[in-house]
């Protein structure tokens, strides 16, 4: 009933703010692309990154071919550029946030919009990382990648792997029940 959230074993609520702010990188389901050049785009949270460093986490992720299509890093994207699609945009989004010296990535829903081939060499990458990462999903297949789940509904809670979770989680057993019904990757 009563838990604390903590980073590193300290309370977060005791963490200098500005500290947490370049600790911890949230990449939302619906990701935002700055008006600018992709470069400006990827050094957003690491500013004195190099070309390297951005076309590194590019390939990384996925992106590298978007980020070619458009022209290179000094390509203009946002208002000043060409429409980019939701997926397209959070290709962008996972790039910058790959590349920051974040070492606590949440991906909430951030890969909804790629297919299923392309979210799983993403959230591989950043795992690559050697950071702590946590990937709030609702496709199986990010589940069964992960060494850890948490199933949150209401007040109710379970954590383990995969296979711990079929059989200790009714719930957990039923949502894998409907993805598997569904077809749901």
């Amino acid at each position: 009933d009563d838990g604390r959230l903590t980073l590193g074993g300290v309370p977060v609520a005791e963490l200098d703010r500005a500290w947490l702010h370049r600790a911890v990188t949230l990449i939302p389901q619906e990701a935002y692309v700055f008006t600018g050049t992709v470069r400006d785009n990827l050094r957003y949270l690491r500013p004195g990154a190099r070309d390297a460093d951005l076309l590194a986490s590019a390939t990384a992720v996925g992106a590298r071919a978007l980020v070619d299509r458009l022209g290179g890093l000094d390509a203009p994207v946002g208002l000043d550029g060409p429409p980019l699609s939701s997926g397209e945009r959070q290709l962008v989004a996972l790039a910058r946030a790959h590349v920051s010296p974040a070492s606590v990535v949440l991906l909430d829903e951030a890969c909804c919009h790629l297919d299923p081939a392309a979210e799983e060499r993403a959230e591989r990458a950043f795992a690559a990382r050697g950071t702590t990462l946590v990937v709030v999903a609702h496709r199986i297949s990010s589940a069964l990648r992960a060494p850890r789940v948490l199933v949150l509904d209401g007040e109710r809670t379970a954590i383990g792997t995969h296979a711990q979770l079929l059989d200790e989680s009714p719930l957990y057993a039923d949502l894998v029940g409907h993805w598997v019904a569904a077809g749901t990757p």
